[in-house]
């Protein structure tokens, strides 16, 4: 059986690959994250960039990567710089549905990549200026796509889901589980069976 890699340093990520019950090591990706793309073209182009980039260190292994941006009217929300943007996303995204694209790429042992994305829609009750800074202050903004963490404070605000919540906090499991069977990682089968 081949090697597993994350290119990824998210506890998030990490977490979620731990429940499909696969052996893996963490070798995070450093690359430029900055894109004139639009949201899921640019979820697919990162987190190729990051799969290859891991890929080239690590011949002969299975890298999986991921890479997830919010977006609203195709306009893509990453991570915010600071809490002035955290509070503009956050009132951005306050009472509308709005879109969360994860982009997975596996690089296969033979060089073969295998592309996807996941895209959920999610709906946030209206909050208000006062709730915005206050969940600012917890700090769970300042390192999501978004300036929210689903699995977080943010559930409180999030009326509806309509997709895969696993994606949305950062790894779709349906999306991995199939690319990861075409690079020939099958999953053990008591987590099949699960």
């Amino acid at each position: 059986m081949s090697h597993l890699i994350l290119a990824s340093a998210s506890p998030r990520r990490r977490e979620l690959l731990s429940l499909l019950g696969l052996t893996f090591e963490i070798d995070a990706a450093e690359v430029d994250e900055h894109t004139s793309l639009g949201a899921r073209e640019a979820v697919q182009a990162l987190c190729r960039s990051k799969a290859e980039a891991v890929s080239a260190r690590h011949r002969g292994c299975i890298v999986l990567a991921a890479d997830t941006l919010v977006a609203l009217n195709d306009v893509p929300f990453g991570k915010p710089a600071d809490e002035e943007e955290a509070f503009r996303m956050l009132r951005s995204l306050s009472g509308v549905w709005h879109d969360v694209h994860t982009g997975v790429c596996c690089v296969a042992p033979d060089g073969s990549v295998h592309v996807g994305v996941d895209t959920s829609h999610v709906h946030f009750t209206h909050m208000t200026d006062q709730e915005i800074l206050a969940y600012i202050r917890t700090g769970e903004p300042m390192d999501k796509a978004g300036a929210y963490a689903l699995q977080g404070i943010a559930g409180m605000y999030i009326e509806e889901v309509r997709g895969t919540p696993s994606g949305i906090i950062g790894l779709p499991l349906p999306l991995t589980r199939t690319l990861l069977d075409r690079c020939g990682l099958h999953l053990p089968a008591e987590t099949r069976q699960a």
